[in-house]
């Protein structure tokens, strides 16, 4: 009996995990098509959404950040540059060092996303009941806990 048991939470937490990545997928191409809606590709989103904090960061450090390459992540910084959301200062310290940091375009590009975003799973969380919206809040929170219990 007690191996069924242990077999049924196994088969349950398979379960659970499978459709945590799929909806963590669709919630995914739900927000990359709001990028893409904006004109801004995912890999840029994932520049932005690291550059968001306003801090300047080198080339190398945004690279490990996002698992992309230098050469692919400056590429990126090249097509937000000329879009005129990021640009690039060298180190007064260090020439060969170079930092890339938002410009003011994208605050009101990012914030115009942001809201986008609230907006589009606004309108997909009014397709549910409300029973419904309180079952997704609590089993998240209840799978939040889980994991922040399970990390300790």
């Amino acid at each position: 009996m007690e191996k069924l048991n242990k077999e049924s939470q196994l088969n349950e937490s398979v379960e659970v995990a499978k459709l945590f990545i799929n909806v963590l997928g669709l919630f995914k191409h739900s927000i990359i098509k709001t990028f893409e809606d904006t004109g801004i590709t995912a890999p840029q989103a994932m520049v932005m959404g690291v550059l968001g904090n306003g801090e300047k960061i080198n080339i190398s450090d945004l690279s490990s950040k996002i698992n992309l390459s230098s050469s692919t992540v400056s590429g990126i910084v090249d097509r937000l540059e000329k879009q005129g959301m990021a640009v690039r200062e060298r180190s007064h310290v260090d020439r060969r060092v170079v930092y890339v940091k938002i410009c003011s375009k994208f605050n009101e590009i990012h914030g115009n996303i942001n809201k986008l975003i609230q907006e589009n799973t606004e309108n997909m969380m009014n397709k549910g009941t409300p029973q419904e919206i309180d079952k997704i809040v609590e089993g998240l929170t209840t799978f939040k806990r889980l994991l922040e219990t399970h990390q300790k």
